[in-house]
């Protein structure tokens, strides 16, 4: 197995690091292939602008035509290309990174703005009346797994059901279905780490094994069951759910969720 670690956190010395870390040692003592994008030890980017495209940036800067037209001519910067060259090497992709403001920190948004470019994650596939775009599904990365590990400062509770953060399921919804799965990736459960600011010895020691374990069944386990967009549970062109398909009792997010 060939396997992408996209890591987000400033500090090498955080439990973010040492997860990554261990990551690479489990694996490669497993027998894989593991190379690591360390967002901010490569001093990442984390901003489009027309510097992105090169001489294929139009003088009133449209972002997805003119990444489309760089990805198409080869004209993307060397940083770019090479994370893109990344994915597609990869077999699985482990994005490691902290819960901050209910999100992915923003150079790892960055990361997503800039690599996932026009006619690579995006914009590809036939569009006509049974068929919206590859995508969801479908696309340039189907084939490919991915793996979200998140820590967050609060304890479980907040992020339950009724929790006064809302469902983690939820809060990662828009990076597991609309950045991970748009493209093609299927996306495993993701692995979560809670209350990890006053985390003592001996729940690291538990935690980091139950890290190795995800980490060694990552070709064994079922990936969340994402709804695909042109095989019959959505109407087209307005991809709306067909009626009928709900589970019982489930809205918002959860209806695009099988089963």
């Amino acid at each position: 197995m060939k396997t992408l670690i996209v890591h987000a956190h400033p500090e090498p010395k955080s439990l973010n690091s040492a997860l990554k870390d261990l990551a690479v040692s489990t694996l490669e003592g497993a027998g894989h292939e593991v190379r690591v994008s360390d967002l901010y030890a490569m001093n990442w980017k984390a901003v489009v602008d027309a510097e992105d495209f090169g001489p294929a940036a139009s003088g009133r800067l449209n972002v997805a035509r003119d990444s489309g037209r760089a990805f198409d001519t080869g004209t993307l910067t060397p940083d770019v290309l090479a994370e893109q060259e990344k994915l597609l090497w990869a077999d699985t992709i482990i994005f490691q990174f902290p819960l901050w403001w209910y999100s992915m920190p923003a150079i790892l948004k960055g990361w997503v703005d800039r690599v996932f470019t026009f006619h690579f994650a995006y914009g590809v596939g036939e569009h006509s009346d049974t068929k919206y775009g590859e995508r969801y599904g479908e696309g340039t990365l189907a084939g490919r797994r991915a793996l979200v590990s998140v820590t967050t400062g609060g304890p479980a509770s907040h992020y339950a059901a009724r929790g006064i953060s809302g469902p983690i399921d939820d809060l990662l919804f828009p990076f597991q279905h609309g950045v991970l799965y748009y493209p093609g990736i299927e996306v495993l459960p993701p692995f979560v780490l809670h209350r990890t600011d006053r985390m003592t010895e001996e729940e690291y020691a538990a935690a980091a094994e139950a890290w190795k374990q995800r980490l060694l069944t990552l070709e064994t386990t079922e990936p969340i069951a994402f709804r695909r967009q042109n095989f019959g549970d959505y109407e087209i062109p307005s991809l709306h759910l067909k009626e009928g398909l709900e589970p019982a009792g489930r809205t918002g997010f959860g209806l695009h969720v099988r089963g």
